[in-house]
């Protein structure tokens, strides 16, 4: 790499301004190479660990606290590699991966996810689903990409029983059960076992959490982090939204089941706030300690039960984590 790869970013005092509100160190955005690139291996995919290495050149160092993730240097690429091509590996922090991992999710859980995209989350071999991101793409490519996960998936996709999409109202539908699933009559007492057992709430958020996309504002210009980021206004409509996800999704969470409301931001207003605020307007909602969390490279919230990973902490993006059940009343 260059040495202007390995040089800091200047951030504008309107920035740190907004740094020092919300008790934030400016330090862990203005170094480049702090924070290592991690990736999960898809399950099954084990035996070729070594070949994937020879591929992208690159040692995958295994992380201890998280199954089949692994970090490795940031400034290596993936994208173009066989091995993420055929979904065996694919980029995703490990912060958002921990996210997941508090869900505990079980072979058979009806699982909702509401994640804000762009973006990625895995939900582990039990639930083995995810997307891509690939918007900045070439057409050709992005097809080829297409053409080269179908026929992996396909060999999987023969396994299960596959889902019907069906629409009730305009852009929404229900994916994973069948017609004669969803339309069924239910006794009051009945309606209490419905719903999902877990539940993904990751909010749309500021992505001031998000190191490496905050630095790209060096080359996008720091007047557009100004508008998407500290534009007060935009916030204000942010916690708004943040909240009646975060309650929807509650909504269709079935008593006993497990809710994760995670962002990629740092600030109190999108986080802790954004909790209390739901949790005074839901009594039958309560925080859970996270039991896999104790074993993570993270600190602890503002409120009990919340967990904040950072990259002076936890050598990750930020991330904020907060887990709830739906309890009966």
């Amino acid at each position: 790499m260059d040495a202007e790869a390995h040089s800091n970013v200047t951030l504008p005092d309107a920035f740190l301004d907004f740094l020092n509100e919300n008790g934030l160190d400016p330090s862990i955005y203005t170094s480049r190479d702090s924070t290592p690139r991690y990736v999960r291996l898809k399950p099954g995919c084990e035996a070729y660990l070594e070949e994937i290495e020879a591929e992208i050149e690159c040692k995958l160092e295994a992380v201890a606290w998280l199954p089949n993730f692994y970090s490795l240097p940031p400034h290596v690429q993936i994208a173009n590699s066989k091995a993420y091509q055929e979904g065996k590996i694919y980029g995703i922090d490990a912060a958002s991966g921990a996210a997941v991992s508090a869900l505990n999710i079980s072979l058979g859980d009806h699982v909702l996810d509401l994640c804000a995209a762009p973006g990625e989350y895995s939900f582990n071999e039990k639930v083995d689903v995810y997307k891509e991101w690939t918007s900045k793409r070439p057409w050709k490519e992005r097809k080829r990409v297409a053409k080269a996960r179908v026929h992996v998936a396909s060999q999987f996709a023969s396994r299960v029983q596959e889902p019907e999409l069906i629409f009730y109202g305009r852009n929404s539908g229900v994916v994973g059960v069948n017609r004669s699933e969803l339309h069924q009559t239910f006794h009051a007492q009945d309606v209490l076992h419905c719903g999902y057992d877990k539940v993904l709430v990751d909010a749309e958020c500021t992505h001031d959490g998000s190191i490496r996309h905050i630095q790209k504002f060096e080359h996008w210009g720091w007047k557009t982090l100004q508008r998407r980021v500290l534009n007060a206004e935009r916030t204000d409509d942010l916690t708004i939204l943040q909240l009646q996800l975060l309650t929807n999704g509650f909504r269709l969470l079935k008593v006993g089941g497990a809710l994760v409301y995670s962002t990629c931001s740092l600030t109190v207003a999108q986080n802790e706030d954004v909790v209390e605020q739901f949790l005074s307007q839901n009594a039958y909602a309560e925080l859970l300690e996270i039991d896999a969390a104790k074993n993570w490279p993270c600190r602890r919230g503002r409120i009990p039960n919340t967990l904040r990973f950072d990259p002076m902490t936890s050598r990750t993006s930020g991330l904020f984590v907060a887990l709830f059940t739906k309890l009966a009343i």
